[in-house]
């Protein structure tokens, strides 16, 4: 009986002691200023587009940059609001620290395909399927489409197969373009090898490539990777070579 009543004082002497410092941690001075703003900008490998002198000019423009700001004055909801305002920005976290800094982290809209149409249109399309604005720079190379593309089969359709190769290490660094004919069957142009590659409709594309993957290795590694000038992957099955005259 005596030992429960010792543990359970303890158990209080010790709920409390965690009160008291969760209390302490979280407290902060009414007069606490924000001394430092910490901006980390993720997807730079694949986007570049965004600096942190643009982040920091964007919330000196709307008059809320944190830095010499009494903390409680300070919105990070505010911060996060403006900053995703920007064509080029997919999401903005902000948080405060009990230091006095406030944290922002912004993540970058990635483009996975750069559009040249035939039409004249010119732009890229993100990983979500979205057009980005004209003026971005991208400093990766994406693979370029050219062709008869319209913008809701590019946004649609042409997505899908983007984010498939953004995410294949080995097509992402074989394929180059991507050419779209009028009935939006689909050419492909590689960077390895001087053929062309006709996938046909974009259905079932994964099966098609991890055919002519296999065909790559035992058959092109084989005979010369210049043996064809056409290669066709329309049919499920099979696997059409035009040799080169």
């Amino acid at each position: 009986m005596v030992k429960r009543i010792l543990l359970s004082i303890v158990m209080l002497m010790l709920i409390a002691y965690l009160v008291v410092a969760i209390s302490a941690f979280n407290r902060k001075p009414a007069d606490q200023t924000c001394r430092d703003m910490e901006l980390v900008i993720k997807d730079t490998a694949y986007a570049g587009f965004i600096t942190k002198d643009e982040l920091k000019g964007i919330l000196q423009h709307k008059g809320i940059y944190p830095i010499g700001k009494k903390m409680e004055r300070i919105s990070t909801k505010s911060l996060e609001r403006e900053l995703s305002k920007h064509p080029l920005i997919d999401e903005a976290e902000c948080y405060k620290t009990p230091s006095g800094k406030v944290c922002v982290e912004v993540t970058q809209r990635i483009p996975i395909l750069r559009v040249m149409s035939a039409n004249g249109e010119n732009y890229y399309l993100d990983n979500k399927g979205t057009v980005m604005p004209p003026e971005a720079k991208c400093v990766a190379h994406r693979v370029i489409v050219t062709g008869n593309v319209e913008k809701s089969f590019a946004m649609k359709d042409l997505y899908k197969f983007g984010v498939f190769l953004h995410n294949n290490k080995f097509w992402d660094a074989q394929i180059e373009q991507i050419h779209v004919l009028s009935d939006r069957s689909i050419e492909l142009v590689p960077r390895v090898g001087d053929h062309l590659i006709y996938l046909g409709k974009l259905e079932n594309f994964e099966n098609k490539l991890a055919r002519l993957k296999e065909f790559y290795k035992k058959g092109l590694n084989q005979v010369g990777w210049n043996k064809y000038s056409r290669i066709n992957l329309e049919f499920s099955n099979q696997i059409i070579c035009t040799k080169r005259e």
